[in-house]
Parts: C-alpha cells; structure tokens; sequence
C-alpha cells in the first residue's frame, strides 16, 4: 500500500496520520508496525514520530501474521468451510461470510481470518489492491457480523470497485434485530462518529452543536425501516450511505435500540440479556449488496 502525502496532511506525525487513516489499527498497533520495519517513507525505514511533508510516500507492507498477538491460539481453519461462494467472475468473487471470521489480521485478531483463505484459494489476488494486508478487499464486515462481500480478483476492478464505494454507488443493505420496540416505522440516523477516547471502539456524537451541524467526527448516515415490531424487539431492514467502522452498531446504539448479541455498543442490561440467549454473534446480516461491473 502506498499513500502519497498532501499539501492537507504535512506537518503531521507519521504515527498519528497512519492511524487516522487506518480505522481498523490503534495508534499503539502502528507505532509497533512501524518499529518492525513495515512502514517506509521514501523507501526508507522511519520511527513513528517522523514529521511528513508534502509529496513525501508512505509505503505499508507487513504479513498477516506479523499482526497476531504473540500468544495466538492454533489456527482452526474449520471455519473456512462455511464460507459460501455467490459468485466467481473473472473480475471479482462475491462470498457469503460467515460470522465469526476476521475480515483481515489486526489486533487482538487470533485464528484465520477471510484473507488467510483468500490467498489460500485464490493466490493470485495477493497483488490486487492497495495494502498487503488486505488483498482485493474494499470493504468488511466486522467479525461478528455475517454476509455478503465483493472481492477484486484484478487490479482495474478493484480500482473501479474503490471509486463505487467512496462515490457511494454501491448499494449494501442489511437486516438487523434490535432491543426494544423501535417508535418509528422508519427513519434516518446522522450522528457523526469517531473513535472513542479509549481507542477500541468508535463513538457517535450528536448530529448538530447550538442548533448547527456538528463540525466534529465524520459524517455517517444509516436509514432504516421496521420490518417486524415486537414486544421487546424490533426487526429492522437497514441500509447505509456511510461505511463507518462499526455504523450500524454504534448508530442503533445512541439511537437507543442496540443490536442484539452486541456487547461492545450495549447497555449493561442488554449484555446480561446477551448472555441469557447466548447467540455467540451480533444479530446482523448484509444480505443484499449491488455494484458495476467493468464497461
């Protein structure tokens, strides 16, 4: 993966903008990348508080397993069995991922993850895309969470896949099982969101400051409609025009309707419930996804 340095971005630590940039890794995850090795600028190996300049090129290539914790427990590949293929193109595959399974390596990520068996079965996507670490991969789901994903197998679909996702012309589409009898039939969330003080988790803030919108975090939109209303929960179909890390969960959370078997964005009254059902996932599914092919 190679980032070229804007005029915007000079003057900051390397550390800082990698994290900034890298939703998935905590600033003390990049700061141990970087003292391995795995970050150069201008193909020279730096230490995490070099100050960047403008047209200054980061280059990011570090293993998979170079970003398991040391005492990982031995890879159970039974997973990989219950990954599903929708569809294999030439151009891309589109697989049905299974809860449970690490989109990619990171921290605090033990056992396979989805790129172990993509290079596995599909070698040559190793060269496709933009990081080392993420193959062809322009998208995620978190690990708890279920469905469908896109994968580049060829670098001018991945590009083209890259650009659909940041001008959102893609369509994701998921259906989702809250706590509580949701008051609307539908609506719109916007609260902003960023990552919380603690570092392992994102926060939503509120939409707007002394009746204007909110200058701080970055904008986030999730729709939903309420398919099913029951006593205590509700049955949404959720749909998002941001791909924050963590959007439907941290959103449905602050709207005050956590998503069942999510412990991380519950209250203490719903993890209790979560242990009681035991479902051992968050209750979330995309199941429907649309992209363009190439011309």
């Amino acid at each position: 993966m190679i980032i070229k340095i804007t005029k915007e971005n000079a003057g900051e630590r390397l550390d800082k903008f990698l994290t900034a940039r890298l939703a998935d890794f905590s600033r003390s995850q990049i700061q141990k990348i970087i003292k391995k090795g795995g970050v150069k600028v201008n193909d020279e190996i730096t230490t995490a508080n070099h100050t960047l300049k403008e047209n200054d090129e980061i280059e990011i290539g570090v293993p998979q397993r170079d970003l398991r914790p040391e005492k990982a427990e031995e890879n159970d590949e039974t997973i990989f069995n219950n990954i599903e293929i929708i569809a294999d193109a030439p151009d891309y595959l589109v697989i049905n991922k299974p809860a449970g399974l690490p989109v990619h390596a990171g921290e605090g990520v033990k056992g396979p993850t989805l790129v172990d068996w993509l290079l596995k079965e599909y070698p040559t996507i190793k060269k496709i895309g933009e990081d080392a670490l993420r193959p062809g991969i322009a998208h995620r789901l978190d690990k708890d969470v279920s469905g469908l994903m896109v994968i580049a197998k060829q670098q001018n679909f991945f590009d083209n896949l890259k650009k659909q996702f940041q001008e959102r012309e893609t369509g994701k589409q998921y259906t989702a099982l809250a706590y509580g009898k949701i008051k609307k039939d539908a609506d719109s969330i916007n609260f902003p969101i960023e990552r919380s003080s603690d570092g392992y988790k994102m926060a939503a803030l509120p939409a707007t400051v002394k009746g204007k919108p909110n200058p701080s975090g970055r904008k986030a939109v999730t729709e939903f409609n309420a398919i099913k209303k029951y006593i205590n929960y509700s049955l949404l179909k959720v749909k998002i025009k941001t791909g924050r890390t963590h959007q439907i969960r941290v959103h449905l959370a602050a709207y005050g309707y956590p998503l069942v078997g999510d412990d991380l964005y519950g209250t203490n009254k719903t993890r209790i419930k979560n242990k009681k059902i035991s479902l051992g996932r968050i209750f979330l599914v995309a199941d429907e996804l649309s992209f363009k092919g190439l011309d």
